[in-house]
């Protein structure tokens, strides 16, 4: 569920990079649309998920949290990024101005939820230590709200300087603030994932080999976003030692896109592919309701 605005979020910042030039207003229109769909499925995915994780009774000890947890956080974060691109090519104002205030709340809600599940899944790991093989891909997860949080509040930031500069809106200087806060701000993020990133390279080197499942496309969204936040400080503050990162970590998405893909074909085909390690949870709630009622039965 979470993982389907995100996706949609991705069609979007295509479509304004590629259409919005060739076809104009219309094409910029449909984008605008498009994405306060995105925005209302991705703040439904955020609040309904989360409440549930926190009122269901499945989840009743620490070892049971994952990283897959971040996933419904993510969906906002995803959301308020695009919402940047939005408005940067919106023509009019107020409403560019008002797709940038509500990208600002989006990154609100997601962005510090996310930092408050990821000290709850450092716990995890340090009690419990690494997570079964199946689950190991789980390892890059946070890597997703850290580098698009970080990639989101820099262009935020960028657009904000822009749109603010001739407004009544604060003050004169409240877009140059934003941009300055955004990109230290995104900075911070990219240091804070960099931990994450060789956490899990070592948890992949440390647990290798393991079995392929559908969880190994969880490799391509994180270290993507991340390499996108690479590069964008590579751009805004024209340091080639992001330039040249950005490429690496691009060029490396791209090949492990290519493998999982490669993989996915092969074990469609076998019928062996459709296996969901993070359901397990759900699996085991089931056969421990039907034990308790057996035994009421009993």
């Amino acid at each position: 569920m979470a993982t389907a605005p995100m996706g949609f979020a991705t069609l979007i910042e295509m479509w304004i990079f590629i259409c919005v030039p060739l076809w104009g207003p219309w094409a910029t229109t449909v984008a605008w649309v498009l994405w306060i769909i995105d925005v209302v499925a991705a703040a439904a995915v955020t609040l309904s998920l989360s409440f549930i994780l926190i009122s269901q009774r499945h989840i009743t000890s620490l070892d049971r949290i994952t990283a897959i947890q971040l996933l419904p956080i993510a969906a906002t974060i995803v959301a308020a990024g695009v919402g940047a691109r939005v408005a940067d090519i919106l023509p009019n104002e107020s409403h560019a101005l008002g797709t940038l205030l509500v990208s600002f709340i989006l990154w609100g809600m997601g962005t510090p939820l996310a930092l408050v599940v990821l000290v709850m899944y450092y716990q995890r790991l340090a009690v419990h230590k690494l997570p079964p093989r199946e689950m190991i891909v789980s390892c890059f997860l946070p890597l997703g709200p850290l580098g698009f949080g970080g990639f989101g509040i820099i262009f935020m930031g960028k657009v904000a300087r822009e749109l603010l500069a001739n407004s009544n809106i604060l003050d004169p200087l409240a877009g140059r603030l934003a941009y300055v806060l955004g990109t230290f701000i995104s900075l911070l993020m990219w240091s804070f994932g960099l931990i994450w990133l060789v956490f899990a390279l070592a948890t992949v080197f440390h647990s290798s080999p393991f079995p392929f499942n559908m969880g190994w496309w969880g490799f391509t969204f994180p270290l993507g976003v991340y390499a996108a936040n690479t590069m964008e400080l590579g751009a805004e503050m024209d340091l080639m030692f992001f330039k040249v990162l950005g490429t690496i970590l691009s060029a490396a998405v791209l090949l492990l896109w290519a493998l999982v893909t490669s993989r996915t074909a092969q074990g469609a085909w076998r019928g062996s592919l459709f296996y969901a390690p993070c359901l397990q949870n759900l699996t085991l709630k089931d056969e421990d309701d039907g034990r308790d009622s057996d035994q009421h039965r009993a």
